[in-house]
């Protein structure tokens, strides 16, 4: 055989050796492909359907928080509501006791009247002080009560001038009204499960009253049927929440934003 035609035959044969390997893995890409595609397919489903699980999720855990802090707001509503009831309450026995002072003194000028006529006047008012004291705000009224009882005394054994009296009346009334503007720190003896327990005491206004005693006990006076009676604190929320105020009050902070048991909730 020629050797031009040899190797012609050998160039025609390398050449169809080529086509057959680029066909087969042209043939390989086809056949592979739909696979590919099929499984890059299913994870990109996958994934979607996962995204489309913790999008579920987050929607329920959403719409849970709107109604749990909806029923916070109805709740904070019905306890705002309670201590505008209770400040008005308050604010009336003060002026009760305003206009009564300022009526004996009216009454005192117009009928110049003398010390002993004005006795039976004040003996009334007085009375009526420590009502509002025995049936209001528990803070201290063991010793609110005897700065009215001695002042009584006085008057009984005449140790003291009835128209001094009216001043030291006056002052008494002037003590309770700053009593139920300020804040602060105290100690005071309480009835405690049935035992006189000394305790330290958070006073705010005369709205509330919260107290700690020495064996990390916690609480607050409760209202209830017109009477108030101190309990101790159920949960380590409400505990904590009045650390937190004794804690602030310690440190001279008067003002601010805190989170307290409401002791007006029934």
């Amino acid at each position: 055989m020629p050797p031009n035609l040899i190797t012609e035959l050998s160039f025609m044969f390398k050449h169809f050796l080529k086509n057959i390997v680029l066909m087969t893995g042209l043939l390989g890409v086809l056949l592979f492909t739909p696979i590919a595609l099929g499984k890059s397919l299913d994870n990109l489903a996958n994934a979607l359907a996962k995204i489309r699980g913790e999008v579920e999720e987050l929607q329920t855990q959403l719409d849970a928080q709107k109604e749990m802090h909806g029923s916070r707001i109805t709740s904070l509503s019905s306890q705002l509501a309670d201590l505008s009831v209770e400040e008005r309450r308050q604010k009336t026995s003060i002026e009760k006791l305003e206009h009564s002072i300022e009526k004996m003194t009216a009454d005192s000028k117009q009928a110049e009247q003398s010390g002993e006529e004005l006795k039976p006047v004040l003996f009334e008012i007085l009375a009526n002080f420590k009502h509002h004291i025995l049936t209001g705000f528990p803070f201290k009224v063991e010793d609110r009560l005897k700065a009215i009882e001695d002042l009584e005394n006085n008057l009984n054994n005449h140790l003291v001038d009835p128209n001094k009296a009216v001043n030291q009346t006056w002052a008494l009334i002037e003590d309770e009204i700053r009593l139920s503007k300020e804040n602060g720190l105290y100690q005071q003896t309480i009835l405690l499960d049935g035992e006189r327990v000394l305790v330290d005491i958070a006073k705010l206004g005369s709205v509330f009253l919260y107290f700690q005693t020495r064996d990390n006990r916690a609480g607050m006076a409760k209202k209830s049927n017109g009477s108030w009676k101190f309990e101790t604190a159920d949960t380590s929320s409400d505990i904590a929440q009045i650390a937190k105020l004794f804690d602030a009050l310690k440190k001279q902070i008067r003002q601010g934003y805190f989170e307290l048991p409401n002791p007006l909730k029934q």
